[in-house]
């Protein structure tokens, strides 16, 4: 990554994103934990597009994700839903494998992790 460089510039845009959602949500669409965390959207379609636009602009990308929804407000969003110990670690689970999957340059990998895990305990409520 260049010292200019986005996170989001340096790993190609919006289709990394595009896959590490759909590989984050493929183990979520498995996990008897989570997936109840999601009782209106079976396919999960509508969650996908928020976290990949989410994570694009927090990464750098375009604020597709604000257009459409304003201020993230992430502890709000999530308050109606009890996210625990074991859903924060199902999360972060998910998460990891889906950043392994996609496997970036180590240093890419190195960045997403370390937002990943003080965020998944950013949302913990219960």
């Amino acid at each position: 990554m260049g010292e200019q460089e986005s996170l989001y510039e340096a790993v190609g845009g919006m289709p990394f994103f595009e896959q590490l959602v759909d590989e984050f949500y493929r183990g979520v669409a498995d996990d008897d934990v989570l997936l109840p965390l999601y009782p209106d959207q079976p396919d999960l379609s509508g969650a996908r597009h928020r976290l990949t636009l989410f994570l694009a602009q927090y990464w750098g990308g375009p604020t597709t994700y604000d257009d459409e929804r304003g201020h993230p407000r992430l502890r709000m969003r999530h308050a109606r839903f009890a996210i625990g110990a074991l859903e924060r670690e199902r999360w972060y689970q998910h998460m990891s494998a889906a950043v392994a999957a996609v496997s970036p340059k180590p240093e890419i990998s190195a960045r997403l992790l370390d937002y990943f895990g003080p965020a998944a305990d950013h949302l913990r409520n219960a």
